[in-house]
């Protein structure tokens, strides 16, 4: 096992054990490297070609230069039944009968989407004690969901690299 990978894991057993709103979990969490870390990072400029989005392409090559990604998102994120209104919506009965399909699956409770970010700073602060360079990315996520990588609703990647000087920094 390579040290990024291990780091990664260690990131996804951060993001795992992350405090989750109701105590609840919907956080699901896949960690990709080798053949399947070139696919994605071949993916990221290939949608961005397809969709006409900005730096797909420029982080695909962050990802391609990583030493492993770990995925972290929601999939079948119940409401926290509060009807706070955060989402949007006035009670949270109407965000099930509401659905967007799009890059991501929406829309999402507030709360869940806490939980989501609660649970990336928690694996990006694992790969910072650790000495890993870091970069949460939302178009790793996009790539990494049309390719079937993680089955989840919403999807957010964090490429990991050790180098000399961090390839996520001037880009």
């Amino acid at each position: 096992m390579s040290e990024l990978r291990m780091i990664a894991d260690l990131m996804a057993v951060a993001a795992r054990t992350a405090p989750k709103a109701v105590g609840q979990d919907f956080v699901v969490i896949r960690v990709v490297d080798g053949e399947e870390l070139k696919a994605l990072a071949e993916r990221m400029a290939d949608y961005g070609r397809r969709s006409g989005k900005k730096n797909f392409d420029r982080d695909g090559k962050n990802v391609a230069a990583s030493g492993a990604v770990v995925l972290i998102g929601l999939k079948d994120a119940k409401t926290c039944g509060l009807n706070c209104g955060a989402c949007g919506a006035e009670e949270c009965a109407a965000l099930a009968v509401n659905g967007h399909e799009g890059e991501f699956r929406g829309p999402q409770c507030a709360l869940r989407l806490l939980d989501m970010g609660i649970a990336l700073g928690s694996a990006a602060k694992m790969a910072g004690l650790l000495n890993a360079d870091s970069r949460i990315m939302y178009r790793a996520g996009v790539a990494a969901r049309e390719m079937g990588l993680i089955d989840a609703d919403f999807v957010m990647g964090i490429p990991i690299s050790a180098t000399g000087k961090s390839i996520y920094f001037d880009r």
